[in-house]
């Protein structure tokens, strides 16, 4: 059977899966078997281990087993790595598409967002300080399976015959475990292409809509005929200015994907770094002005991540439901941020021009340490050393139950923040985390767009990738007017059955990619300025 026809048959499963399920079916795809009343209690009501997600031991799991097969790539080789981004080693005469500065740039688009500003609060918020700890463990191991399915990306890529490049997980298990897994490259592809128009697209375009239209009507007001919102039909109303902010932001990400890989790589190369470097700038600037805080701050995060306090009134086993809690809520926002083992950036990092791909995985592995390590960090010690993680779920259920504020989640905490960590600069110290929220978003929504169009190509072949641009497209301004909470459901979920395809093909084909390090890394490396 023809990709192609494999490819309808995928994509109409997914959808009829979701107008029957609906959004409860796709809720518990990062919550099974903890959803049902068995494992509620599995093995004892006491340590009810069965409430751990599948999805979260499969990641995790999968994260340690790569990095022991593998020797720790992450540590043994991640000053290779550095090098290998700052482009001593580049030959621009090799085949790909972007260098691997761009390609980082590519796949960081994607994963910098919305997961560092709001995916950080949340955690906080239902998780404490501790959660932050297990963001750290997992982008630890996350960054072996970067290394992994980047390296695999690139190794099965194809190069076209107009000279891009078209790689990814689902390449890599079609040419790396044999046509007989096609079915599993077909499932991947098509739960890609969903993600890039829910995950990837009409959720980052509500999120920037949304603080827009926040923005505005603290300005005007809510009653404006600018602002006011008009019911279309029962449950769902929109303004004015919604339909222009989606118009907008669809008129900027058309501009740039229109222009294909090349474009999409240039925009990605001055927009990651720029806005990195803005927020990492602001969240210094709060950090130097409580700098007698940091080290308790992390001194905190520590404590904890292993013992969180555990009052809740007639349950005997409240400290380890707690210190379940956190670690869960540290994991499922560490694993949201950097996308480790999700498969996505493994497509971008395929574009790489180099004919090593263990070199283009080892420039992957810098992902993670960016995103979660770095800039997560940044914002979990700015909620806390501002004492705003007081405002949460959190504090209040487990530190101090008569504290009076006001409670906040999401990107509210992380603005409450930097508005009072920048107050002895300027009054205006949220705005950052709005600018933040645009940048971020309109990015990672381009990134994702080559996804989809790499996944596009896949099952249908070139013929789709306009068509598949311009729906992209439409989705921008969806998503900018929409109310989308079954969109984020069914976003996640995609991006959940992505995962296993991938993993498994990263552990079948582990003996590979061990076989290509040590022959990669018996090898002499010289500069390529030093060969001409």
């Amino acid at each position: 059977m023809k990709k192609s026809t494999l490819g309808i048959i995928s994509l109409s499963i997914i959808f009829l899966t979701l107008i029957i399920g609906g959004v409860p079916f796709f809720d518990t795809v990062w919550s099974f078997p903890g959803n049902f009343e068995f494992f509620q209690t599995f093995p004892t009501e006491e340590i009810p281990l069965g409430v751990i997600p599948l999805m979260i031991i499969v990641l995790i799991g999968s994260g340690i087993f790569i990095s022991f097969k593998l020797n720790f790539p992450q540590v043994t080789h991640f000053i290779h790595g550095i090098k290998v981004t700052m482009g001593i080693y580049d030959d621009p005469n090799d085949e790909g598409d972007l260098n691997h500065f761009k390609a980082l740039s590519t796949a960081l688009s994607a994963t910098v967002g919305i997961g560092n500003i709001a995916g950080v609060a949340t955690a906080l918020y239902y998780g404490g300080p501790g959660a932050i700890f297990w963001m750290w463990v997992t982008a630890f191991f996350g960054t072996a399976l970067k290394f992994a399915e980047s390296t695999l990306g690139h190794k099965y890529r194809e190069i076209l015959p107009d000279g891009t490049t078209a790689g990814g997980p689902m390449y890599t298990i079609e040419k790396g475990l044999g046509p007989n897994w096609r079915w599993m490259a077909v499932a991947f592809a098509s739960f890609a292409v969903i993600c890039s128009f829910a995950t990837g697209n009409a959720i980052q375009s509500f999120t920037v809509s949304d603080q827009i239209y926040s923005e505005i009507t603290q300005l005007f007001g809510s009653t404006t005929s600018f602002t006011l919102k008009h019911q279309i039909y029962n449950g769902f109303e929109v303004s004015l200015a919604q339909v222009v902010n989606g118009l907008v932001l669809s008129a900027i990400v058309g501009a740039v994907i229109i222009g294909g890989i090349k474009r999409i790589g240039n925009v990605t190369g001055f927009l990651a770094p720029f806005m990195a470097a803005f927020y990492v700038l602001a969240a210094f600037l709060i950090l130097f002005a409580y700098i007698g805080e940091i080290l308790p701050s992390l001194g905190l995060i520590i404590d904890m991540a292993f013992n969180p306090p555990a009052e809740i009134s007639g349950v005997t086993s409240g400290t380890f439901l707690v210190f379940m809690n956190t670690m869960l809520w540290g994991i499922k926002r560490g694993l949201y941020s950097n996308e480790a083992g999700q498969g996505s950036a493994a497509i971008a990092h395929s574009t790489a021009k180099t004919k090593h791909s263990v070199r283009e995985g080892s420039v992957a592995m810098l992902g993670p340490f960016i995103d979660t390590i770095t800039i997560c960090t940044l914002t979990g010690l700015v909620i806390i050393t501002t004492g705003a993680w007081h405002h949460t779920e959190f504090y209040v259920q487990r530190i101090d139950p008569n504290f009076a504020g006001e409670l906040y989640n999401s990107s509210l905490l992380t603005s409450l923040a930097f508005k009072e960590g920048l107050s002895w600069l300027f009054d205006y110290g949220d705005k950052i985390i709005t600018i933040g929220v645009l940048l971020f978003a309109i990015s990672t929504m381009i990134s994702w767009s080559f996804y989809g169009d790499r996944a596009t190509y896949y099952l249908f072949g070139k013929k789709m990738i306009l068509p598949y641009k311009w729906l992209f497209i439409l989705f921008v301004f969806i998503g900018a007017i929409a109310e989308l909470e079954a969109v984020w459901a069914f976003g996640d979920a995609a991006l959940g059955f992505m995962t296993f395809p991938n993993l498994i093909s990263i552990i079948l084909l582990s003996p590979v990619l061990l076989k290509d390090m040590k022959e990669y890394f018996s090898k002499e490396h010289v500069p390529y300025k030093d060969k001409k």
